[in-house]
């Protein structure tokens, strides 16, 4: 009977909305995590679960199998896998898995640089929300080595269901794929339920009429839901999904490839953060489009 096989010790650098719930799964399954934020006081609160929290990433990885990076875009991840003194603090062999939601480009870029000092590299997105990260659900789109991808496997089981997707940068572009489709179909949702409150239905029930048709979906249920609560605190910000939204139109403009209904969208995630709604959730879109209409 073959050893079970030893578990990575994971640095984890990034505590925002979804490290934190993310990281305390890796600690509660047993994990060794050390741990790093900017706001040390966010880190600190695993501090409890065992985590080791320290002042640099680089102190975070020297220790450090496979690191992952939460971090808010790629110039965040650039700045702290190559300003901050991580490379010096990475072992050759180390596997850094960036779960940021950056450009595809930045993906390759940070995986070429990390490959000349030795160190291995996986874009591995997530999508599900702090919903998903609490409850171990997420959805994983992980671009890079195969080899890679079987190593990072048992941190990815705690998080949620992960499927690899293609070469370096195939994780990034998933994830656009997906906020492509989320910010649509939000947008798609106020839209229409706002249409029907105007012609004098009852936004919640004309939801639950469509629920089981082919116009359900998860946006539906979960986002309409908000709308019809009125409910736009944040979960994932407007500014997030603008983010998403334009690292989709650089990659489209890179490729060569017209994508008018995301530059459509960008557009009004754009509009909606001007009139002061950046950090509500995403489904405010819903007040945008609203407000668009004279309503409430």
């Amino acid at each position: 009977m073959n050893p079970p096989t030893p578990r990575p010790t994971i640095a984890v650098l990034g505590f925002g909305m979804m490290g934190y719930p993310m990281a305390r799964r890796l600690c509660e399954a047993g994990f060794t995590v050390h741990a790093w934020n900017r706001s040390r006081a966010k880190a600190e609160r695993l501090q409890p679960l065992g985590a080791q929290v320290h002042d640099t990433p680089a102190e975070a990885v020297a220790a450090a199998d496979l690191v992952i990076t939460l971090l808010e875009d790629g110039r965040a991840v650039e700045d702290v896998l190559f300003r901050q003194g991580t490379t010096e603090g990475l072992c050759p062999g180390t596997l850094v898995v960036d779960m940021s939601s950056i450009q595809p480009r930045q993906a390759r870029d940070h995986a070429a640089r990390l490959a000349a000092i030795g160190v291995q590299h996986l874009d591995a997105p997530v999508s599900g929300g702090t919903v998903g990260a609490e409850a171990g659900t997420l959805a994983i789109m992980a671009g890079g080595k195969p080899a890679d991808f079987d190593r990072a496997l048992p941190a990815f089981e705690v998080l949620g269901r992960a499927t690899h997707v293609g070469p370096t940068g195939a994780g990034q572009l998933a994830k656009l794929a997906n906020q492509m489709i989320v910010g649509i179909t939000i947008g798609a949702v106020a839209e229409a339920l706002l249409l029907c409150e105007r012609g004098g239905a009852d936004m919640g029930k004309v939801k639950q009429a469509i629920t089981g048709g082919f116009a359900d979906s998860r946006i539906l249920q979960v986002h309409g839901q908000r709308m019809v609560d009125r409910d736009f605190a944040k979960r994932a910000a407007i500014t997030v999904q603008l983010k998403d939204m334009r690292n989709a139109m650089a990659t489209a403009g890179e490729v060569g490839f017209d994508a008018p209904i995301t530059a459509l969208f960008e557009k009004l995630y754009a509009e909606a953060a001007d009139h002061g709604l950046s950090d509500l959730d995403h489904s405010a879109l819903f007040m945008e489009l609203a407000s668009r209409n004279g309503m409430s």
